[in-house]
C-alpha cells in the first residue's frame, strides 16, 4: 500500500462528508471552511478530501484548532533532516513553506537506512509521513525507460504548515532573544545593532546545522544561513514574503524580503559571501563584494518593477569568516 494506491482510500481517514456530518451534530457547522483549511489534504489514490482522524475527534471534543496529529511525535528525525540538509533541500524547503509545490521522483518504499544515501529520500519520507500530499505525478508508462516519474508535492494542510514553523523556531531557540532583536533591527535599518544580534546568533546556533561530517568551510556557513532564511520566513509571513535564490536582473539573488503591502512596508536584499582568503584580506573586502554584486546584478529590477521606489529597497552584503559575521 502506498499514497497513489486506491485500494482501501478511504479507510486511512474521515472523508469530508463524515466530518461535515459529524460538525453538524456537534453545533459546528459553522466552521467547515476553517476545519477544511487545517485537517483536510490527505490524498489517497484518486481520493481527495480525507480528513485526518486523530485531529478530528480532537477538535470535535474541544473545539479549538490546534496541531494535534503533528504534536503526537517529537518529529526529530524530519526535523534533523532538513536543519543539517544542503542548501538545495532548504530551498525547497521554503518553497513548501511559502505554498508552492515540489517535483521530484519518490520512492514510495522508502526504507529508513536509505535516508543518508539520497538526497531527494526526505521528500520520499515526509511524503511516506503525511507531510506532504500528491498532486499529480507523471505516468511510468508515458516516459522514457530511463527516467525516474516525477511527483508534485505540496504541504498536506496548515498542521502540517504550522507544526513545521514551530519546529524552524526551535533551531533558534537557544538564541531567541537575539534572533528578535536582529529581525527588528534588519526592519528598522540599525546596522550597528544587526551585526551585535547576528554574531550572537551565529555563535549559539552555528553548529546547530552542522551534520557532523566537517563540512568545509564554505559548506558550513552555507548550511547555517539558508537555515536562517527559513528562519525570517516563519518570522515575518505575516507582512513579508520571503524568498531566496530567484533569478532577478543578471542572476539570482540570496534572499528577498518582499514587503505585502509596500504602501507601510519598505523591502530588503540580502547577499550571503564567505571570505575567499585568495581574493579578499579583509571581511570588509567581503562585505563590499557582496554589495557590489547587489548593483551589478541589478537585484532589484523585479522590485522596482512592481512600484517600489529604489529608495526603499535596502541593501544587505554578509560577509561570514567561521562564526563571524559582518554586515553593512
Amino acid at each position: 500500500m502506498t499514497t497513489t494506491s486506491d485500494e482501501y482510500a478511504t479507510a486511512f481517514g474521515f472523508t469530508e462528508e463524515e466530518v461535515f456530518a459529524s460538525l453538524d451534530e456537534c453545533g459546528l457547522g459553522d466552521e467547515r471552511e476553517r476545519v477544511k483549511r487545517w485537517y483536510d489534504g490527505f490524498i489517497f489514490g484518486e481520493h481527495k478530501d480525507i480528513y485526518n482522524p486523530w485531529s478530528i475527534i480532537n477538535f470535535l471534543d474541544t473545539g479549538k484548532y490546534s496541531t494535534y496529529w503533528a504534536n503526537t511525535s517529537s518529529n526529530s528525525l524530519v526535523g534533523k533532516l532538513i536543519r543539517e540538509g544542503s542548501s538545495r533541500i532548504k530551498v525547497s524547503f521554503e518553497e513548501l513553506m511559502n505554498g508552492k509545490h515540489l517535483l521530484c521522483p519518490i520512492d514510495e518504499q522508502i526504507v529508513y537506512n536509505q535516508l543518508d544515501k539520497s538526497e531527494n529520500a526526505i521528500w520520499s519520507l515526509l511524503l511516506a509521513s503525511g507531510y506532504l500530499k500528491v498532486i499529480g505525478y507523471e505516468n511510468a508508462g508515458k516516459i522514457e525507460d530511463w527516467q525516474e516519474p516525477l511527483y508534485e508535492l505540496a504541504l498536506t494542510n496548515f498542521e502540517v504548515e504550522r507544526m513545521f514553523a514551530s519546529m524552524v523556531r526551535g533551531w533558534f531557540s537557544t538564541a531567541s532573544a537575539d534572533y528578535s532583536d536582529f529581525v527588528k533591527a534588519l526592519l528598522s535599518g540599525d546596522i550597528d545593532a544587526m551585526n551585535v544580534y547576528m554574531n550572537r546568533v551565529a555563535l549559539e546556533t552555528f553548529g546547530y546545522f552542522d551534520t557532523g561530517n566537517k563540512p568545509s568551510e564554505y559548506a558550513e556557513p552555507e548550511r547555517f544561513y539558508h537555515g536562517f532564511v527559513l528562519g525570517l520566513l516563519v518570522e515575518l509571513s505575516s507582512r513579508y514574503v520571503v524568498t531566496s535564490n530567484k533569478e532577478s536582473g543578471f542572476g539570482r539573488y540570496d534572499v528577498m524580503i518582499e514587503p505585502k503591502n509596500p504602501a507601510e512596508d519598505d523591502a530588503f536584499i540580502l547577499e550571503f559571501k564567505v571570505k575567499n582568503r585568495r581574493r579578499e584580506a579583509t571581511l570588509e573586502d567581503t562585505l563590499q563584494a557582496a554589495l557590489k554584486q547587489i548593483d551589478d546584478k541589478a537585484y532589484d529590477v523585479s522590485l522596482i518593477e512592481k512600484g517600489i521606489p529604489s529608495e526603499r529597497i535596502h541593501k544587505y552584503g554578509f560577509a561570514f569568516e567561521g562564526k563571524t559575521v559582518l554586515i553593512g
